[in-house]
């Protein structure tokens, strides 16, 4: 009986307090990797995690209590199980051949399939380094249907104008733009409800250049509209959740969400991105 009752009390945490309600993050974990320093496959500057941070990142994840979490920088299934656990979370990731990949832990309760990655945003697969696809998948739940797409984008291009900036890192960035409008003028073909986050490693605000090419397919919702990160000390967000469709209806108002780490000096955070989540109430 007390097996029973156990397994039942296992069963019942891993379905969402509300039937209808889903907490999604975006959370980039920054080089999750199993390797060691001086693996080839890493970067010079590239720091693997310690067992102790893996740890932490594991302890923020119980707390954090997403039912679906867009991760980045992560090294494979076997190394983001060590984060979130196989009893309560599925794991997808892209099938790039870079250690910095994307993908998701989707709560076990939660029915969903795996879609093609996106792989225009590596661009040129066969470059040295390639950058990272787009993980896609089409999540089921309460009677609704939603496509989400995690994404991590080129760095170093935070706030230049990309129509006058010729730098490579933005040069790369405004090539990533077509990528993105073709899977969300797709979504938009299919009348789907979709969400799109990440790490766009972009500062996007109502003038932004990026936002405003996107802006061109579809109208989006920005969960992070107006808002300032409280992560590390403060400043723009550079992780963002955009919301297409019927979703965009679905936001609930005032959910966005910053799960910061103790150290407010960020000398000790197991992560350089904190989780960003918010709150969907679906139809039904």
């Amino acid at each position: 009986m007390k097996r029973l009752l156990l397994a039942l009390a296992i069963l019942l945490s891993a379905i969402p307090a509300t039937a209808a309600e889903l907490k999604i993050t975006t959370w980039n974990l920054e080089w999750l990797t199993d390797r060691q320093t001086g693996d080839r496959a890493l970067p010079p500057d590239a720091r693997p995690k310690r067992a102790d941070e893996i740890a932490a990142l594991r302890r923020y994840a119980e707390k954090l209590d997403a039912d679906i979490i867009a991760i980045q920088e992560v090294d494979g299934e076997q190394v983001a199980a060590r984060v979130f656990p196989p009893e309560r979370y599925a794991v997808h990731m892209t099938r790039d051949r870079v250690v910095q990949r994307t993908g998701f832990a989707i709560r076990r309760a939660i029915a969903f399939t795996v879609n093609p990655d996106l792989v225009g945003l590596a661009l040129d697969l066969d470059a040295p380094h390639p950058l990272r696809s787009g993980a896609d998948v089409t999540v089921r739940h309460a009677g609704n249907v939603l496509r989400l797409l995690s994404i991590h984008l080129k760095t170093g291009c935070s706030r230049d104008p990309l129509s006058r900036s010729t730098r490579p890192q933005c040069e790369t960035l405004r090539a990533q733009i077509a990528p993105l409008q073709g899977w969300i003028a797709e979504r938009q073909r299919e009348l789907a409800p979709f969400v799109i986050l990440g790490d766009f490693n972009r500062q996007m605000d109502s003038r932004d250049q990026f936002l405003a090419a996107l802006l061109q397919t579809a109208p989006l919702a920005r969960a992070t509209e107006g808002k300032s990160s409280p992560c590390r000390g403060g400043g723009a967000f550079i992780d963002h959740i955009l919301l297409g469709g019927a979703a965009r209806g679905w936001l609930e108002r005032d959910s966005l969400r910053v799960l910061t780490y103790r150290d407010a000096a960020g000398r000790n955070d197991p992560s350089d991105h904190c989780p960003v989540s918010v709150r969907l109430h679906l139809p039904g």
